[in-house]
């Protein structure tokens, strides 16, 4: 049998169909559950492949990948968690849909939106694969940097109505990024005496405490308020056609550039989505919804996390480089069973790589399928008192903090933000643009550093290299044009009036 057709058949039979529907479920439940990732599902998992052959081994993790991620989506709706960190985008217009009445439209969305992102990625890792992770090889220090600092740009376009508040947000999360050992010079700073900031600040805690004990510290100053039932009909979550063909261009637009930002390593599926959510509501008609229930808003947070995925995995399976934590997990399990990820890949074992391909796109089907059947369980966690729900939360928060790495250092961080993220709402300070500092900071200053040693010290390259002028010109475009279109929105009452 050809590649082509061994990768069908370990994939249509009995086995393979199992284990996807069994990865998926099981990664959109732990993905659904704050405190939670897929990372830490997949990585207590991959023991249990040791038994199993290359193909069933990364079916199953693959498809896990894919629950883990749509997951999230379930919890920062109905309750403002982001389950991963992929989903704190969609807790900006999720949540206020939800509490405005409309939970099962906002699911709704949300699960179209991530079948959307899925499948137009898996198109890309199909035929683009090899193309795609050639150009990524010669992006140097200085493109990097650049695509960074459009990334940073947009915390204008995400901070909300108040431009200082969001730029203030954003130096804050840069700030706390800091501490530890430098990525540019190897330097321990900013510790404070602490041995165990040495290491930094870990990521999910800070979001865990960020948004989730956040909300449980509102929760519970308001146990005392009457709790809103939640009502969600099957027939809801069934996206209409006239949604497929309302959202067309924003789901196609995102999820390139889910799929684009996914392929660069280290970027993330949570940058993914702060990129498509910010050029969604660019081009945008009726900007000022956006964080207060923009449709266009979920489409484009789920279309983007989603697609990630698909753009992370080629430079897995054709360079051996992985673009996040998991594709790290995922590119352990290919080592674990005698395989040499990375261009000869292709050639030892090509129907490996179909089956993944295969998986990515087998494991969305079965991704919208369940959540369309299974939501409607996990919803009924918001009919639940919060007296009882909160302990199990908290319990959730704690577990997922330590075991991040087995640290208390890594709760008192995650209580500490919860306290951090309860003061920043009280004082209308936005959280989106804190998360896009302490991710994107450090490896601003990391690449920044490599490409000044390679130039000698030369700032030249950032705009005579052209990737890395595109960049910074799609910077400079990103923030004007709200300005401008905030400055015409301030003038029409003036004109209309006069």
């Amino acid at each position: 049998m050809t590649p082509t057709e061994q990768a069908i058949a370990l994939l249509t039979a009995p086995t393979g169909l199992v284990l996807i529907a069994v990865g998926t479920s099981l990664g959109i439940t732990v993905g659904a559950i704050p405190g939670l990732t897929g990372a830490m599902v997949i990585a207590l998992t991959l023991p249990l492949t040791y038994s199993m052959d290359a193909g069933n081994a990364m079916i199953l993790l693959v498809s896990m990948y894919v629950g883990s991620i749509s997951g999230g989506l379930i919890t920062a709706t109905l309750l403002r968690m982001p389950g991963t960190p992929a989903s704190v985008m969609t807790t900006l217009d999720g949540y206020p849909m939800a509490k405005a009445g409309q939970p099962g439209r906002a699911l709704s969305l949300s699960i179209m939106a991530s079948f959307a992102g899925g499948v137009v990625s898996w198109l890309f890792l199909i035929a683009l694969s090899e193309p795609m992770a050639e150009l990524s090889t010669k992006f140097g220090p200085f493109e990097f940097f650049s695509l960074v600092m459009m990334a940073l740009v947009l915390i204008a376009s995400v901070g909300g109505k108040s431009l200082s508040a969001a730029l203030f947000s954003g130096m804050f999360g840069i700030l706390c990024a800091m501490p530890g050992v430098s990525e540019a010079t190897g330097e321990v700073r900013m510790t404070l005496g602490f041995e165990d900031l040495n290491g930094g600040l870990k990521l999910l805690p800070v979001l865990i405490g960020l948004f989730a004990l956040s909300q449980v510290i509102n929760d519970v100053l308001r146990l005392d308020n009457a709790i809103e039932q939640i009502s969600i009909s099957r027939q809801k979550l069934f996206p209409a056609m006239a949604d497929w063909k309302q959202h067309a261009v924003n789901m196609l637009r995102s999820s390139v550039i889910g799929t684009w930002i996914g392929i660069l390593p280290g970027i993330g599926a949570n940058i993914g989505s702060v990129a498509a959510y910010s050029t969604a509501r660019t081009f945008s008609k009726t900007p000022e919804k956006f964080g207060h229930g923009s449709e266009e808003g979920i489409v484009a947070s789920e279309a983007a996390n989603n697609a990630t995925i698909g753009g992370a995995l080629i430079p897995l399976v054709a360079m051996g480089i992985p673009g996040s934590v998991i594709d790290a997990i995922l590119l352990g399990a290919l080592v674990l069973h005698g395989l040499q990820p990375g261009p000869l890949l292709f050639k030892q074992s090509p129907s490996l790589i179909y089956t993944i391909m295969g998986t990515y796109f087998i494991a969305n089907f079965f991704m919208f399928g369940f959540l369309v059947l299974a939501v409607r369980q996990i919803a009924r966690l918001t009919d639940v008192p919060r007296a009882f729900l909160i302990p199990v939360i908290l319990t959730f928060c704690v577990v997922g903090s330590y075991a991040l790495g087995n640290r208390m250092f890594d709760v008192w961080v995650m209580l500490i933000f919860g306290l951090v993220g309860f003061g920043m709402e009280k004082l209308r300070i936005p959280l989106a643009p804190f998360v896009i500092g302490f991710v994107l900071g450090p490896v601003a200053e990391k690449n920044l550093c490599a490409g000044l040693m390679a130039s000698g010290g030369s700032y030249l390259p950032l705009v005579t290299r052209p990737m890395s002028a595109i960049f910074l010109v799609i910077s400079f475009i990103l923030l004007v044009v709200p300005q401008i279109q905030r400055r015409r929105g301030a003038k029409m009452p003036t004109a209309t009036a006069s």
